[in-house]
């Protein structure tokens, strides 16, 4: 049952993915991600993090979707229809593009080798709780790639600021 779940999961993720990439309207983009992020969170629970699924749903499905929406609406579609001959041109660069990144993915899949266990075995995350376990290690061991993460996140939003301010 738990296999199936994850096929399902893991399938309508894909499919959705590539859906989001080929809609032609940014609306159901945003809402087609929503749908995925859903799933997401359940393969999340399907791997027992049931604080990464709640994180999921809260931040990504919550927060970050209403910052694409907004993002959307700031943005003046009619003008970016106008420039779909453009796109066009560049069909060819775009799929050799797409061949190049799937190509590249499977060269890492097959190259795929496990590295050393960590720390947390199994029983030590069951008894001292998988957010205090990921607390642990964020606040620890990573602390260095978070806070570089949280500049680089207070930088983009500074320049949608800056570029979403209109002159008069």
């Amino acid at each position: 049952m738990v296999q199936l779940l994850f096929f399902y999961f893991a399938l309508v993720v894909i499919g959705l993915g590539l859906r989001i990439v080929t809609a032609k309207n940014p609306v159901h983009s945003v809402l087609l991600m929503l749908v995925l992020f859903f799933h997401m969170a359940g393969l999340y629970l399907l791997l027992n993090a049931e604080f990464l699924a709640a994180v999921q749903v809260i931040v990504y499905a919550g927060a970050i979707l209403v910052l694409y929406l907004f993002v959307l609406f700031l943005v003046n579609l009619r003008e970016e229809v106008k420039v779909s001959p453009f796109i066009q041109k560049g069909r060819w660069l775009g799929i050799a593009g797409a061949v190049a990144l799937f190509i590249t993915f499977l060269r890492g899949v097959f190259s795929f080798s496990l590295g050393p266990h960590g720390q947390y075995t199994i029983e030590k995350i069951q008894q001292m709780t998988h957010t205090k376990a990921m607390g642990e290690a964020v606040y620890t061991t990573y602390i260095l790639p978070f806070e570089i993460a949280g500049i680089i996140l207070l930088v983009a939003v500074i320049g949608g600021l800056a570029m979403a301010k209109r002159e008069k």
